[in-house]
């Protein structure tokens, strides 16, 4: 028979299955042109106004519990802290719409699919804490941190590179700042993975 889920672990399933599609979305969607970054930016903010509605039903569902799972802040925080992930992409989407960058470069992508491996991770982890596996969600909170070293040496190399080749100003503002967006959406994943070895270490 199967194993029936409490309604957080369903809820938190839902908040990890929003940010997956969106981050697979934010990693495959092809922009071409300026009327591609609009609906690259919209769609984005879709998914980012579909996990803050994820988010407002874990929050209702916390009040309303007498007994839950695990502790109520680590519910919580777990699903704030991939929300904070959702809003990281939404909000680089938008960076890209305003400064109007149809190209993303080499490094832009290395950001994306790091970050999108640190989601996958994430989505797993996610999953397994549902079915009370939490032994096995360490190997995937050390893997989402493996990427967020990565980002942190993309960054140096991505502003050193910048800086020795980007002749316009305002172009090294505009890229640099993306850099920056990307980063802090690795460290909004290696909040995710403490969260969850947070959770392992009371729960285990």
């Amino acid at each position: 028979m199967a194993k029936k889920h409490d309604k957080f672990s369903i809820l938190l399933n839902h908040i990890s299955v929003n940010l997956k599609e969106s981050s697979q979305f934010f990693t495959d969607y092809k922009l071409k042109n300026i009327s591609d970054l609009k609906i690259f930016a919209e769609k984005m903010k879709e998914y980012e106004s579909t996990g803050d509605t994820r988010v407002h039903e874990v929050i209702k569902e916390l009040n309303d519990a007498f007994i839950t799972p695990i502790e109520r802040e680590d519910i919580l925080s777990l699903a704030m802290c991939m929300d904070d992930v959702l809003d990281g992409l939404e909000a680089t989407a938008a960076l890209f719409e305003m400064y109007s960058i149809t190209q993303a470069d080499d490094f832009m992508k290395k950001f994306v699919d790091a970050i999108h491996e640190s989601v996958l991770e994430i989505d797993k982890a996610v999953e397994l804490l549902s079915n009370k596996k939490l032994q096995q969600i360490r190997e995937h909170a050390i893997k989402i941190k493996d990427y967020e070293s990565q980002c942190d040496n993309i960054l140096r190399q991505s502003i050193k590179h910048l800086f020795n080749v980007e002749k316009d100003p305002i172009r090294i503002i505009q890229y640099k700042e993306i850099y920056e967006y990307f980063e802090d959406i690795a460290d909004n994943c290696q909040t995710v993975a403490n969260t969850l070895e947070t959770i392992i270490m009371k729960n285990a």
